[in-house]
């Protein structure tokens, strides 16, 4: 049996691109593995967040996580900040890590950007703390979209690393779960940017929480071209051409399990007004259970505390031992 962990930032305005990349991957991977899911607010506040937003929205995850299907009597659903061994050895790895290793890293250039000077410190160390989130349960498998490569690969250097520089076999070498095409789901009024929450337009993405209503309208408004539905010949055109008219075929095609080229044969030289209502009452179907159930348990704050405090205890009962174990390796004295 495989063990898998991931996490999601508790940022506010989850999407359909949280769910189609990570949400609802999570609830499919329950099956024949051990899982631990982790909304993780330490990563969280590496860049500015409001005390009373923060913890509204690690409870919007946790609904997501349980409306998504994921069970947490099964598996394992907390936050970060209650298991204080993601921080400990998170510091062991600040010290394995090379500075040379995290100057590498794309997505601390691409979220600091010309401000480097003023970014936080705990940004530029964040994937030490994402190692150290997969290594205190000695995890070995971690889905990962195409953005969470790089990272990943430095979690397996630094266990690596650590191993051969203790004359260990402690951690073991984690291995990527990739997720499908949809992990990328792009942004509804520019076909070239990633949906993301920190769009200033609500109308770029389709939120979890949006009604059936919203859904629609968004979708009738998304951003295509005045060509026909790509049919698949050359002549209809391919991502780099036709970034828009492709990300809506391409989100109709994961939220109907199906693949691209089955929407094709189906809507293939269609209108998009004929596309886009079919892609509508079809996100609806899929969505609109997952909104009500978000907001059947944002209703019940009680219950989605209790989950985070029972899943902490299930998840520092895995994680002592380890911490334990790396801190005996190092040298630490604790008793």
């Amino acid at each position: 049996m495989a063990r898998v962990f991931s996490g999601v930032q508790p940022t506010g305005n989850l999407h359909l691109g949280n769910y189609l990349g990570a949400i609802r991957n999570f609830a499919r991977l329950q099956d024949g593995n051990e899982c631990l899911y982790c909304v993780v607010d330490m990563h969280a506040v590496t860049v500015w967040q409001d005390p009373e937003e923060l913890a509204k929205n690690t409870r919007e995850v946790t609904a997501a996580f349980l409306a998504a299907g994921i069970n947490p009597d099964s598996h394992i659903i907390f936050n970060q900040s209650r298991v204080p061994q993601h921080a400990e050895i998170a510091w062991i790895f600040n010290c394995v890590a090379r500075m040379g290793w995290l100057n590498r890293m794309t997505q601390f250039k691409e979220k600091a950007g010309k401000h480097r000077e003023n970014a936080s410190v705990g940004l530029y160390v964040y994937p030490n703390l994402m190692a150290a989130d997969i290594l205190a349960y000695k995890a070995t498998h971690v889905p990962v979209g195409e953005d969470q490569k790089q990272h990943l690969e430095l979690a397996r250097d630094i266990a690596q690393k650590f191993n051969n520089d203790f004359g260990t076999e402690c951690f073991p070498i984690v291995e990527p779960l990739i997720l499908d095409a949809a992990a990328r789901v792009m942004n509804l009024r520019d076909g070239r940017k990633k949906m993301s929450k920190s769009d200033p337009s609500d109308n770029s993405r389709l939120n979890l929480n949006d009604d059936a209503e919203t859904i629609a309208r968004k979708i009738r408004k998304a951003r295509t071209d005045p060509d026909p539905v790509p049919d698949g010949s050359a002549e209809g055109g391919n991502r780099e051409s036709r970034p828009e008219a492709f990300n809506l075929l391409e989100i109709f095609a994961a939220l109907a399990d199906k693949s691209i080229s089955d929407i094709q044969r189906d809507f293939g030289g269609k209108q998009f007004s004929d596309f886009k209502q079919a892609l509508a009452e079809l996100a609806v179907e899929k969505l609109g259970p997952i909104g009500s159930e978000m907001q059947r348990y944002a209703d019940d704050p009680g219950y989605i505390d209790s989950v985070l405090s029972g899943g902490a205890e299930r998840a520092r009962a895995i994680a002592t031992p380890i911490r334990d174990e790396v801190y005996d390796i190092v040298g630490f004295l604790r008793n």
